[in-house]
């Protein structure tokens, strides 16, 4: 047996096909059930008004493993959020966490040993749209919790990836030389 995961993090990010704010960024942490990441795990089995944390689950009756908890990042203040979040995200998180068992990124003799927490980011301006493409919601939230599974679980970005681009890439939204926003 390989030696256990006990606490890998990850992030990433899928932009919206057209201006819909169905952009996905989950954060992720992957660990042991039986380490610091299911302590994580069980304390957010509670809940607190406006952050409703809940199991991706694939359809009724058919939780995905390993168990993953998705926790909104924004408070929840409407019911079309909740219908987002607890629709076409939820099963986009659950989704991507099973093709990632299936694609062989988290070993299958593992599936129930480990657990994940997914913050999940949905627009509040998505949640007030009538009209969002709630197939794009899904196609974004898909594709980025793949994606940062697959990092979480390669350890990707290393260090020394780091390292190497310090001085040649700035976070999006911050340009510490011109102090603007790159969006």
């Amino acid at each position: 047996m390989s030696e256990p995961v006990w606490f890998k993090t990850a992030e990433a990010t899928v932009f919206a096909s057209e201006d819909q704010g169905t952009d996905a960024m989950p954060e992720i942490l992957i660990g042991s059930v039986k380490g610091p990441a299911g302590h994580a795990f069980a304390n957010l089995m509670g809940q607190t008004e406006g952050h409703t944390r809940m199991f991706a689950i694939r359809a009724t009756n058919q939780q995905v493993k390993p168990a993953t908890m998705i926790v909104p990042k924004v408070t929840i203040k409407s019911s079309s959020y909740v219908e987002l979040f607890g629709g076409p995200v939820q099963s986009a998180v659950a989704d991507a966490v099973l093709d990632s068992v299936i694609e062989g990124v988290i070993p299958k003799e593992h599936a129930e040993e480990l657990c994940i927490v997914a913050m999940i980011w949905i627009s509040p301006d998505a949640a007030a749209n009538p009209e969002v493409d709630r197939k794009d919601l899904y196609r974004t939230n898909y594709e980025a919790m793949k994606l940062a599974i697959k990092r979480a679980m390669s350890g990707s970005p290393t260090i020394d990836e780091l390292i190497a681009n310090r001085n040649s890439i700035h976070h999006e939204m911050y340009d510490p030389e011109t102090g603007e926003s790159q969006w």
